[in-house]
């Protein structure tokens, strides 16, 4: 199967929207005077545009699945992520770069930073080839990115199989290979369609039907194959490399009819054999596989895994002397254990060699080391000297420096870990993870200006903190440990009082509430939950403080509860049930408090899906959120119908009644508490790129019309961005550029100390804020 695919040519760093459609905005019937019509003002010549974007310190945060170095310049290194795109190693400055910022103008664009492979041509340091796609679950086609400036500038081409960068197994690999003798032609080994190769630099792909023509279908993340090895010594002859190999699991497998897990081509990739492995290792995975220079093979082996880390055993490494005909040769061994990651310095009786193996325990992490050639082993990790706490997870991957043979890296749940004295009876162990953030903050928050803190973020797997230096890793949260925070909310009159709701993963998933009543140095547990807060787990929920000791919070798909005491009591509001739920989309009401007037609450019901054909709604509260009154207006206004995540509210704090909404489709403002709304003509959804999600306010610039500068992620003409407007709506200017848009936001939040910052999320970026 041959396709010439879509091409275009981006800024670097890559990702991108959810896909949504929604209702018909409309007009509003009952104010048409109050519309906003004509032609949309985008002003270049408004305030400034952010000059630059910086990390708030988290340092990781997520799951690195390998780390690449360059096979002649050892100095370039590059590091995969499974959902938070890839970077590049500056040496001068210690620190990552990421590569992927610039993916996300249209729909569903942040699935592409689920980085599965990355290949780098050994003839030209240069080129950087990167496959893409979140998962092969729903068999949406994949991307390949190409760069001839190491990451700096991209192009990308459709590719016509599935890639899965956040599945099961992708630590594994590298799946994609570059020929070293003919670097025009590169494979890759796919989890439902065999192998694919392209003869014009990844541009168009054909499937190697010389292996196997089978395609798996339906949903399910299969392994597929895992690795794609040319065996050459040499590069840039033009010459095609004859000899290659392919590891290939167990599940595709027994789907093409393969008689084992390990295939050899000797013509090119035109036809390929099957090679045996030993018996005690049929149908195992084969994770990585390294090959010396005196043309030994090394290769991990463990038993087909049901998760995406972790194993158990037994496990094996075996060295296998396909050149010299020496055969197989049993290394190392491990009854409980999964060995996964594999590296190898040097060659012969003297090589150093790598293997981590973990169990399903987070703790039970090893890495096992050998200087003879896997005669005897060390262990080097468990138990050694750690700069911190955070050196903890999976061991998927390992990597020597080919330049450095006691530095040695290894990835894990939580980034990546290194130790530059392997050598040593006991190596230390320390994170290397400056600026590579991949937390997923799910809710963001900021105080008023004066606060002593400058941001509440709650997010995926790291839970709910409050930040008090943007530089500085954060050490104030309710939960610690393995968590997740979900929402959270302060008082703005006296944002010492802060509520938060999350989960609690280490023990048992259990959703929980917290208050802290001195900015977060100090936490109590909610006495109770709300109604339906018992299976609140995701983020689409909200919480809204009024005053110290008093809250409303809105359990996904459930009535919203108030209560007076800090949680040692609820009472349900007069909110309407929902009447539908939607297949994969939770549904909840947006809460709002009035800063001016803590009174006023405002409940938005974006209508839950899509395709819900249930226009979004706005329910008004005066007395502190216990009962509540349909705006009138909100249904004039004939609002759309769209996905929790695609829609957003906030209040101006400096004005009471002022209310800005987002859509999905457009932007509505509403100067009188919800009575009257105004909607803006300048957002507008085009070809799958939202029209409006997220809308927040900041503080002003000086001199300005309008009391908050307005930032809002949607679509102007076209083009989306994130858009800043400093008059009230009247005008806009772009605020990000092409180059940082992280694919997508689903957290856009406004400072209220600094005009011009904002926090965003990106897709798995952790939290990024303008300058």
């Amino acid at each position: 199967m041959r396709q010439n695919n879509k091409f275009i040519v981006i800024p670097a760093l890559l990702a991108g929207l959810l896909a949504g459609c929604g209702g018909d905005s409309g007009t509003t019937a009952s104010a048409p005077d109050r519309l906003l019509a004509g032609a949309v003002t985008v002003n270049a010549l408004a305030g400034p545009a952010a000059a630059s974007w910086t990390s708030v310190k988290w340092g990781g945060g997520g799951y690195v699945t390998g780390t690449i170095y360059h096979p002649v310049n050892s100095s370039l290194l590059y590091a995969r992520t499974d959902v938070g795109g890839a970077y590049r190693w500056d040496a001068t400055t210690s620190t990552w770069t990421p590569i992927t910022d610039g993916q996300g103008f249209g729909a569903g664009e942040g699935r592409y930073h689920g980085v599965e492979s990355i290949a780098l041509d050994p003839n030209n340091d240069q080129l950087v080839y990167m496959m893409t796609g979140d998962t092969v679950g729903q068999d949406a086609h994949g991307r390949i990115y190409i760069s001839s400036d190491r990451g700096n500038t991209w192009s990308w081409y459709e590719l016509p199989f599935a890639v899965g960068g956040n599945d099961n197994a992708r630590g594994y690999g590298e799946r994609l290979a570059v020929d070293p003798q003919n670097p025009s032609t590169l494979m890759f080994g796919s989890r439902k369609a065999g192998i694919w190769k392209s003869t014009d630099s990844g541009h168009t792909w054909n499937q190697v039907t010389g292996f196997s023509s089978t395609t798996m279908t339906g949903g399910g993340t299969p392994i597929g194959v895992e690795q794609i090895v040319f065996d050459t010594p040499f590069k840039g002859t033009g010459q095609p490399t004859w000899i290659i190999w392919a590891t290939v699991a167990s599940d595709y497998a027994q789907a093409a009819g393969l008689t084992s897990t390990l295939y050899r081509s000797t013509n090119g990739g035109a036809t390929w054999a099957p090679v045996a492995v030993p018996s005690n290792v049929a149908n195992y995975d084969i994770p990585h596989v390294v090959k010396t220079s005196d043309g030994t093979f090394y290769m991990t082996f463990r038993p087909t895994a049901p998760q995406v880390q972790g194993g158990s055993g037994p496990s094996y490494l075996y060295k296998f002397g396909a050149s010299n005909g020496s055969g197989w040769t049993q290394l190392l061994s491990s009854t409980s254990m999964g060995m996964a990651g594999l590296s190898v310095y040097g060659s012969g009786s003297t090589a150093r060699i790598a293997v981590g193996m973990t169990g399903w325990s987070d703790t039970s992490k090893q890495i096992q080391m050998s200087d003879n050639g896997g005669g005897t082993w060390r262990e080097i990790a468990a138990n050694m000297p750690h700069t911190s706490d955070t050196c903890r997870g999976w061991i998927e991957s390992v990597t020597i420096d080919p330049a450095n043979r006691d530095h040695i890296m290894h990835v894990h749940g939580g980034g990546i870990c290194e130790t530059t004295n392997a050598s040593s009876s006991t190596p230390t162990w320390s994170p290397k993870v400056d600026n590579l953030e991949e937390t997923a903050t799910l809710f963001a928050v900021a105080p008023p200006a004066g606060a002593q803190y400058k941001l509440i973020n709650a997010a995926g797997d790291i839970g709910a903190w409050v930040i008090t230096d943007l530089a500085t890793r954060p050490t104030r949260a309710p939960m610690p440990g393995w968590s997740s925070g979900n929402a959270a909310d302060l008082a703005w009159a006296d944002p010492s009082y802060i509520a938060v709701t999350g989960v609690d993963n280490a023990n048992g998933a259990v959703v929980k509430g917290f208050w802290s009543g001195d900015s977060g140095n100090s936490w109590s547990q909610f006495a109770s939950l709300p109604a339906g807060g018992s299976t609140s787990g995701s983020q689409v929920q909200s919480v809204a403080v009024t005053s110290r000791n008093n809250l409303v919070w809105a359990p996904q798909d459930w009535v919203p509860s108030y209560t007076t005491n800090n949680g040692a009591s609820w009472t349900q509001t007069n909110l309407p049930a929902f009447t539908a739920t939607w297949n994969g989309f939770f549904r909840a009401y947006r809460l709002a408090v009035d800063r001016k007037n803590p009174n006023k609450v405002y409940a938005f019901d974006s209508g839950g899906a899509p395709w819900s054909w249930q226009p979004g709604k706005v329910y008004v509260s005066t007395d502190a959120g216990h009962t509540f009154t349909l705006s009138q207006g909100s249904v004039n206004a004939n609002l759309a119908w769209n996905a929790w995540g695609d829609t957003s509210m906030v209040v101006n704090p400096n004005a009471e009644g002022d209310i800005w909404l987002a859509d999905g489709n457009a932007v509505y403002h509403s100067l009188d508490s919800g009575a009257t709304w105004t909607k803006l003509t300048a957002f507008a959804t085009v070809n799958g790129k939202l029209g409006a999600t997220n809308i927040t306010l900041g503080k002003a610039q000086t001199g300005s019309s309008y009391s908050a500068a307005v930032y809002v992620e949607g679509t102007i003409n076209g083009q989306w961005g994130i858009y800043r407007s400093d008059d009230g709506g009247a005008t806009w200017s772009r605020f990000n550029d092409d180059a940082h848009q992280f694919g997508g936001n689903a957290v856009v939040v406004g400072d209220w100390n600094t005009y011009g910052r904002i926090y965003v999320n990106g897709v798995a970026r952790g939290l990024l804020y303008s300058n």
